[in-house]
């Protein structure tokens, strides 16, 4: 059970001042316009191209150096030694 007196709240003074709230700091118009997500997706876009093409430029590069080295590993030339499957009968 509750004990005690209940609080009251108490009322200031007919003479003293109070202030006013200002309002928010910040006011947000109801209407504004919309900000554009042009740049962003025009930033996604640049990055896109450019990863497109350093991964085309490295495969390039890969490949021109895989195809002028001529000369296989042994393990290539393991591979290459052993004899092929033979073809199922129908």
């Amino acid at each position: 059970m509750a004990q005690g007196k209940l609080k009251v709240k108490s009322k200031l003074p007919a003479g003293a001042k109070v202030k006013k709230n200002k309002g928010k700091a910040v006011t947000k118009r109801s209407n504004a316009p919309v900000p554009s997500k042009s740049t962003a997706v025009e930033r996604n876009k640049m990055k896109a191209k450019v990863t497109k093409m350093v991964n085309a430029q490295a495969e390039q590069q890969l490949r021109a150096l895989a195809t002028s080295s001529g000369e296989l590993s042994a393990a290539q030339q393991h591979v290459a030694k052993a004899p092929t499957a033979p073809a199922p009968a129908k």
